[in-house]
């Protein structure tokens, strides 16, 4: 069975030139602190039409900061003796490449799990609200993603890389708070610029959080953040034993499928009016980037913790594809997962994915600008 990849331009119009969807700030799950220290890195340069929405942030940061602390008083002594049950899944790639896709399938298997977009977004207290908010606080949850319609809601796989921007750490998402002060650091990429002290806290914020997780759903962890692509050596330090699934796909659809995925989000979520200077060069550095430090790393990884995977043969033949990976990282009992498998595909045949129109021009860009990722992976002869 294939999952339907069916693409239509007119869709792709619609949803980069209708008219905003409403959705709330992902910013609004910063502790006061988290929040302060966004604020003071950007110079407080929020637009003037978004200086409602940082009020309303500062606001809602409070009582984030409030509830932290009782969280703490509560929990505390159980998160820090919580231990990770085994060392994570990571899945990696660039975005756009089918992470989202991935992690939905890897977490089929019952015997993992995942944090939610409650869990991503409320990383401060969620042990003690998720229950009650996302029951009372449905509503604020939107059913699809702005860039791709794909279903999303509190209860699904989130990236981790939010939750470490509402617990204050320094993380090129906050690029999409404020587009128009320029491309991230690389550092908030890979991690390696950062100062002892500052890779230090990082270390112990993205730790504490799994093990928030971890103290009521005790099984292995599955995660997926594009940014964790050039963190292999931080990640392997941490988790000497941890599996990474790198997926890629055609770069000429990447490139214009990311495009649309930053206008879309700072649209959304940016704390200020999107100029979108520079965003084509930025989209073409930091693919560079995220390719260099996986290449320096990836020999750290045991060959049995490693495995790639193309887009394109997942969507072809999900289920020979799934069957594979399990076999190559050792991980048993597919099998089992095979109805829930079989039951998510069906679910998902009428998914339709943007197409998007590239010129001449902007193609010849992208064959010089990722050449090598391109002969690489084979999409030399791809029909796109």
């Amino acid at each position: 069975m294939a999952i339907a990849t069916a693409e239509t331009t007119r869709r792709s119009r619609s949803s980069t030139t209708s008219g905003r969807r409403w959705c709330p700030h992902v910013w609004e799950g910063c502790t006061f602190a988290a929040w302060m220290r966004a604020l003071i890195r950007n110079r407080f340069r929020v637009g003037w039409r978004q200086w409602w929405v940082a009020a309303v942030i500062t606001a809602v940061s409070m009582v984030h900061s409030a509830l932290r602390l009782i969280q703490q008083l509560v929990y505390g002594g159980r998160i820090r003796r919580t231990k990770l049950r085994q060392p994570p899944i990571f899945i990696i790639g660039h975005w756009r490449t089918g992470t989202t896709l991935l992690h939905e399938l890897m977490v089929l298997d019952e015997r993992h799990t995942f944090p939610t977009s409650y869990e991503c977004f409320e990383p401060n207290h969620f042990l003690l609200t998720e229950k009650l908010f996302t029951k009372v606080l449905w509503f604020l949850a939107p059913t699809q993603r702005p860039m791709d319609n794909m279903a999303t809601g509190w209860d699904h796989p989130q990236e981790d890389e939010f939750a470490l921007c509402m617990l204050g750490q320094p993380s090129p998402y906050w690029t999409i708070a404020f587009p128009n002060n320029g491309p991230p650091n690389p550092k908030y990429y890979d991690l390696e610029g950062l100062s002892p002290r500052a890779l230090s806290q990082w270390k112990t914020a993205f730790m504490r959080f799994l093990q928030t997780i971890t103290v009521r759903k005790r099984k292995r962890l599955v995660l997926k953040s594009p940014p964790h692509t050039c963190r292999v050596k931080v990640l392997k330090e941490m988790f000497p034993d941890a599996v990474f699934i790198h997926i890629v796909r055609n770069p000429y659809v990447v490139f214009a499928s990311t495009m649309n995925l930053w206008k879309s989000l700072y649209r959304h979520q940016g704390l200020q009016t999107p100029t979108f200077e520079g965003l084509e060069d930025q989209v073409f550095e930091t693919y560079l980037h995220m390719h260099k430090k996986l290449d320096e790393t990836r020999h750290l990884v045991d060959e049995d913790h490693f495995y790639e995977i193309r887009y394109e043969d997942l969507v072809r033949d999900p289920v020979g594809e799934m069957r594979a990976l399990y076999e190559q990282l050792n991980l048993g009992g597919f099998d089992a997962v095979l109805p829930r498998l079989e039951n998510y595909l069906a679910s998902v045949a009428g998914y339709e994915t943007n197409r998007y129109e590239l010129t001449p021009e902007l193609r010849a860009r992208i064959r010089r600008k990722w050449g090598a990722s391109i002969e690489r992976y084979e999409y030399e002869a791809a029909n796109y």
